[in-house]
């Protein structure tokens, strides 16, 4: 492994093995992040993955070298990883969504959600679902390749694939390394089916690719709009879009033709449930044709994390927040059986479901997308060359 920087960025170049302990250099297994995170981090420590068999912990004797510390830790670097993966379509049995296909150009996530349910997969690298989530980032440089090499498989059979099912395929080094587009030429190529789950404006730079797939039926775009409050939105995701910037994406989506669904995700009781109905109302000004919305879940180690959280920005409000969480998770803060993990129990959960459902009609967000278009899909690409080949784009 080697690392240089491009533009100020920091790069490591990996084959397909992980880095161990890559996280450790600024408190890996040392529990709470030192300093205030003025560079716009999400998690506030970097527990241990839960599959390390050592931990550490930082010891300070009577608060010198935290404060001496402090300017170090407070804008933690981002670094990324390339590696070439052995496959790139992941494939699940989960009865809770609508797809069995997904694919995710990046492991981990620049947008720092606090609540994210993929931030447990950083513990597979040994590497915390804390701050290390947030910036140790893994590109899958070979990943359009991948997919073309997946179509091309003489028993292989389209059904749409969703990209953004675990992390955000438009996070902040998409700008710069394009997997998110090249995966979309694939698509385009071929002729397959895609839905795209986001929460970032910068999908609009795809426009022309979209349009097309939108045009054939192959393309469904959903967004995700967690608050219409900007303070709250920047703790909750510090380096996502904005709301305003949300909104004005389904907008340049929806005037380009391009079908868009809006999922409000997660609802997290008495922290942004008040919004339901005013969000609804806002996506659907700015052209949504439908809506959903999934139950906050602290799986494994997010739990902690976002126990933190709460303490560290409402703690006035946080025993308050766990309580209704627990009431919607049979006494519980996470509930992991299918069927309840996405939409919880019990008579809070059910007033929220009630709450969004009257709202969705009022709006008219409760159409159902049809099944995409699968007859389409050109398996005689195979044997045409690449047609993308020489662009820069496909990686």
């Amino acid at each position: 492994m080697h690392n240089y920087t491009h533009d100020g960025v920091i790069f490591d170049c990996l084959n397909s093995t992980p880095v161990q302990n890559a996280g450790m250099g600024v408190g890996q297994g040392s529990g709470r992040v030192l300093g205030d995170l003025r560079g716009g981090r999400g998690s506030g420590l970097n527990p241990s993955g839960r599959y390390l068999s050592l931990a550490t912990e930082q010891f300070f004797d009577e608060g010198t070298e935290w404060e001496a510390d402090q300017e170090h830790q407070s804008a933690p670097q981002t670094r990324f990883h390339r590696e070439k993966s052995r496959s790139i379509v992941t494939r699940n049995q989960s009865p809770d969504v609508g797809f069995d296909r997904s694919i995710n150009p990046y492991r981990g996530c620049e947008h720092g959600c606090i609540y994210c349910y993929a931030r447990p997969s950083h513990a597979y690298v040994d590497l915390s679902p804390g701050l290390d989530f947030e910036r140790e980032i893994f590109i899958k440089e070979n990943a359009a390749a991948l997919l073309r090499k997946e179509f091309r498989r003489k028993r292989y059979k389209p059904e749409t694939i969703v990209i953004g099912a675990n992390t955000d395929p438009y996070q902040p080094i998409e700008r710069r390394e394009q997997s998110t587009r090249a995966l979309l030429q694939v698509m385009l190529e071929f002729q397959h089916p895609v839905a795209l789950i986001t929460k970032s404006a910068l999908i609009l730079r795809d426009r022309d690719l979209l349009t097309q797939l939108a045009a054939a039926g192959l393309l469904q775009v959903t967004v995700s709009v967690t608050s219409l409050d900007s303070g709250l939105s920047r703790r909750l995701e510090p380096r996502a879009s904005g709301p305003a910037r949300r909104l004005e994406a389904i907008r340049g989506l929806n005037e380009a033709g391009v079908p868009v669904s809006v999922l409000m995700a997660p609802i997290i009781p008495a922290l942004n449930d008040p919004e339901i109905e005013r969000v609804l109302a806002a996506v659907a000004r700015a052209g949504a044709r439908s809506a959903g919305f999934v139950l906050l879940r602290l799986p494994h180690e997010v739990r902690e994390l976002f126990r933190d959280w709460l303490e560290r920005h409402f703690p006035q409000k946080a025993g308050r927040i766990l309580h209704l969480i627990r009431t919607t998770r049979s006494g519980k803060e996470n509930d992991p059986r299918f069927g309840y993990r996405m939409r919880g129990e019990g008579a809070y959960a059910d007033l929220i479901a009630q709450r969004f459902s009257r709202a969705a009609i009022a709006h008219g967000l409760n159409k159902k997308t049809g099944p995409l278009e699968t007859g389409l899909f050109r398996a005689a690409a195979a044997l045409q060359p690449d047609l993308f080949a020489g662009t820069g784009a496909a990686r």
